[in-house]
């Protein structure tokens, strides 16, 4: 559509609406390029649109009401969004960290991108329900069996059980029982949604479960969450904004949002600002 970039604000919201009830549901990336118009732009129209009820924002996109609170991407589809932004992420939460310390860390992308960053910080004990997550120092400790070195430090990893999800974590009694049992100095957690109203959510019923044991097991509760995650909102919340210690995010929040959240939370880490 080569004349999309005049639209106005209320026909391209209008052809936005429509794609996403007839697709099911669409990316950022996918509308800048159908439009032809900025990132923000298009997140601006969709602020807009879900405030009016007309559609749901997602990680990455935005989907029908209808299905917007239950709806669960897998790991692979939610790996290639905002990686820039994880990364500077992942890098300010890993300082967090102390050398020998015990840290958890929940099932995600982002905290999948904390836990490369981990691997620099020596005699960690990792208790996680990620599977991905554990096959990250799984495969790091290979590597230094190999004869390369794979970080300055042992690690310890203590992988839970439980059952898989779309986005391979490990739920359920048993996964909640192991992490019931345990206490950490440091919690990572990932997110599918926050906002003041229903604070930290998820589309899992099962994982809202067992991030609730997460939190109650951590002396220090850390939210890794890009800026896309900020008004979504899953089926089921699992903590409210003052359970969490700090977030993390990136500098794509708005600093209208940062000033919201700043007034919830104990402290707020911008990554990729000065000083973090």
């Amino acid at each position: 559509m080569s004349d999309n970039q005049n639209l106005l604000a209320g026909q391209r919201r209008a052809l936005i609406l429509d794609e996403v009830r007839r697709r099911g549901g669409i990316r950022v990336s996918e509308l800048t390029r159908m439009l032809q118009v900025s990132d923000m732009t298009v997140r601006r129209d969709l602020d807009v649109l879900a405030r009016q009820g007309a559609l749901e924002k997602v990680h990455g996109g935005a989907v029908p009401v209808a299905e917007a609170r239950t709806h669960e991407p897998g790991f692979e589809a939610k790996s290639s969004l905002e990686l820039s932004a994880k990364s500077e992420i992942a890098r300010a939460a890993a300082a967090l960290a102390t050398p020998g310390s015990a840290v958890a860390l929940s099932g995600g992308t982002t905290t999948f991108a904390v836990a490369h960053q981990l691997l620099e910080v020596p005699d960690l004990t990792v208790v996680t329900n990620s599977v991905r997550v554990a096959d990250v120092f799984h495969h790091a400790h290979h590597v230094a069996e190999g004869g390369r070195s794979a970080g300055p430090g042992t690690t310890t990893v203590v992988l839970t059980g439980g059952v898989r999800t779309p986005s391979d974590a490990l739920v359920g009694p048993v996964a909640d029982a192991a992490i019931a049992s345990l206490h950490f100095d440091v919690l990572f957690l990932g997110v599918h949604g926050i906002s003041v109203e229903a604070g930290l959510s998820t589309p899992n019923l099962a994982e809202a479960e067992t991030n609730r044991h997460f939190i109650r097991s951590a002396r220090r509760v850390v939210v890794v969450a890009d800026h896309t995650k900020w008004g979504t909102t899953g089926l089921s919340s699992f903590a409210s904004l003052d359970e969490v210690d700090t977030l993390v995010t990136d500098a794509g929040l708005p600093d209208s949002d940062r000033e919201e959240i700043s007034g919830h939370l104990a402290e707020l880490i911008i990554a990729g600002s000065d000083g973090s």
